[in-house]
C-alpha cells in the first residue's frame, strides 16, 4: 500500500529535506526509522524540498510498504521512534499512482518578522528580526501583484533546475499582529521555484523600508531578472504551513 505523511518539524538542526552527503535531513531520519519500523527497503517521496533552516507545520511525503499495519496507525508508530523535532501529524492510505509533486495541489507558506524595536529570544529560530519600522500597508499593496499567473524568473534562485519559472499564485498578503509586532507574509500558490518564497519576501522587507514603490513589482516580474529582485531573506523565518490536494482530505 501507499501511505501518506503529514509532518511537521522543526527545521533548524537540519540541512534541509532532501538527503545529502554534507549533513542530517528530514528525509534521512524518516528514511531511517521507517527501515526499523517495518524491516522494508523505504524510501519516501516528499511533496516540498525545504531549505535548510526551514520550517513546517504540514509538509507531505509518501512511502509504499507490505505492512498490514493500519495507515492511520503508522503515525503513532513512527513518533514513538522520531525525534523531538520532527512528528507526523497524520497517515493515510493513498491510491498506488499518488505522487505528491506531481498532484493538482495548493502549498501555503508563512514568512514571519519580528518588527519590534528589540528581538525575542524564544522565537530567534523562527522569525526573523529588523527593528527599523516596516510600511505594513504599502507591503501587502506590493504582494498583491504577485497574485495570479506569472513568470517568477525573477524571484528564484539562479541555480533552479525547474523546466519553467511559471507558476499561479492564488493569494498573498501582509498583516501585522500589533500586539506581539509580529509581520506575517502569508503566500498561497500552486507551486513555488527554488528561493521563491525568501526572495518574495525580501523583496517586500525592501519595499516596508521604503527603498521602493509597490509597484516596482511589476517592472521586477517584467524583467525577469535576479538582480532586480531584493535579497534572499534567512530561512528560520520561513514556514510551510500546509499543501491541499484535489480530492484527498
Amino acid at each position: 500500500m501507499r501511505v501518506l505523511l503529514t509532518v511537521a518539524y522543526d527545521g533548524t538542526d537540519y540541512c534541509g529535506w532532501q538527503v545529502q552527503p554534507n549533513g542530517i535531513t528530514i528525509e534521512e531520519v524518516l528514511n531511517t526509522n521507517l527501515v526499523r519500523l517495518f524491516h522494508e527497503d523505504i524510501k519516501v517521496i516528499g511533496a516540498s524540498r525545504t531549505d535548510s533552516g526551514v520550517h513546517a507545520l504540514g509538509n507531505v511525503a509518501v512511502f509504499d510498504t507490505n505492512s498490514r499495519m493500519p495507515a492511520e496507525k503508522i503515525a503513532y508508530a513512527l513518533n514513538v521512534s522520531l525525534p523531538e523535532d520532527i512528528k507526523i501529524q497524520k497517515s493515510m492510505e493513498v491510491k498506488k499512482d499518488f505522487h505528491p509533486r506531481h498532484g493538482v495541489s495548493r502549498k501555503t507558506y508563512e514568512y514571519r518578522i519580528r518588527n519590534t524595536s528589540f528581538p525575542m529570544p524564544i522565537n530567534r529560530f523562527y522569525e526573523h528580526f529588523i527593528y527599523v519600522p516596516l510600511n505594513v500597508e504599502a507591503m501587502n499593496r506590493a504582494a498583491s501583484f504577485f497574485i495570479g499567473l506569472h513568470d517568477f524568473k525573477s524571484f528564484c534562485s539562479i541555480h533552479t533546475g525547474a523546466l519553467t519559472t511559471v507558476r499561479t499564485i492564488f493569494s498573498c498578503s501582509v498583516q501585522k499582529d500589533e500586539e506581539d509586532g509580529v509581520i506575517r507574509i502569508q503566500i498561497c500558490g500552486n507551486g513555488f521555484l527554488y528561493n521563491m518564497v525568501r526572495i518574495i519576501a525580501g523583496t517586500l522587507i525592501e519595499i516596508g523600508k521604503g527603498l521602493y514603490e509597490p509597484e516596482r513589482i511589476i517592472e521586477i516580474l517584467n524583467g525577469k531578472d535576479r538582480e532586480q529582485a531584493g535579497p534572499t531573506a534567512p530561512a528560520k523565518g520561513l514556514t510551510l504551513m500546509k499543501i491541499e490536494y484535489e480530492g484527498i482530505e
